[in-house]
């Protein structure tokens, strides 16, 4: 294990691990967590995304979990993160969409997600980005950086700590506005609760507007698919 610094962060760094978010919610546990700390992998044996679906992470890519104070669930931060890994991208000439809940498209084909987990008096923002390596997975199209771009995962680190600082802390009103610009499959029809409805917009709390003939909704979490 290594331990450094990066703006700000207490960064400590694996070869391989299981999954750095199992070893976040192990360090808070242990009582041994912080604000800004993140732990950070070149490879997982056991990575997992939402439902404990597995995440393949060969090395070459970027895996990090990052602990931040939380006294309580705020639906607004997945909207942050997902801007914030959106604009790490932009800055090599990638352009990104957001697809809603939690993953980012390139030419429609996965290059990145987001694991948000609260334990404690801490939030859990689990990150994976294809750098150099891009797995085969049956249920959808993935990519990586460097099929647009000379990047090293080291770099892409230092922007992301960089444009997560900076949406994390920004006024909402100015995420919502981006998320927006960015977001795939807005004002289309998405699945909510077995019926297809327009996607409207964000609303101030975070929450997803759709839209069901003339009357509209408020939706939360997973009760959309796209």
């Amino acid at each position: 294990m290594g331990c450094s610094e990066l703006a700000g962060y207490k960064v400590l760094s694996f070869d391989k691990i299981s999954s750095t978010q199992t070893y976040a919610h192990d360090m808070i546990a242990q009582g041994k967590a912080s604000d800004h700390m993140v732990i950070v992998a070149a490879a997982q044996y056991a990575g997992r995304g939402r439902y404990r679906r597995k995440w393949v992470s060969h090395h070459g890519n970027l895996y990090a979990s990052f602990i931040f104070n939380s006294v309580e669930r705020d639906p607004r931060l997945s909207y942050a993160v997902a801007v914030a890994i959106a604009e790490t991208l932009i800055s090599y000439g990638v352009s990104p969409l957001i697809k809603w809940p939690n993953d980012i498209l390139v030419n429609n084909a996965k290059i990145s997600g987001v694991l948000i987990e609260y334990a404690g008096r801490f939030v859990i923002v689990g990150v994976g980005i294809n750098v150099h390596t891009n797995p085969t997975v049956a249920e959808y199209k993935t990519t990586r950086i460097d099929e647009y771009a000379d990047v090293e995962v080291t770099d892409v680190m230092s922007r992301l700590v960089k444009n997560l600082d900076k949406f994390i802390n920004a006024d909402f009103d100015s995420v919502r506005k981006r998320w927006m610009e960015l977001a795939a499959g807005l004002n289309k029809l998405v699945k909510y609760r077995g019926e297809m409805v327009e996607l409207i917009g964000v609303n101030d709390n975070g929450a997803l507007v759709v839209r069901r003939g003339p009357e509209y909704l408020l939706v939360h979490g997973d009760e959309i698919s796209m």
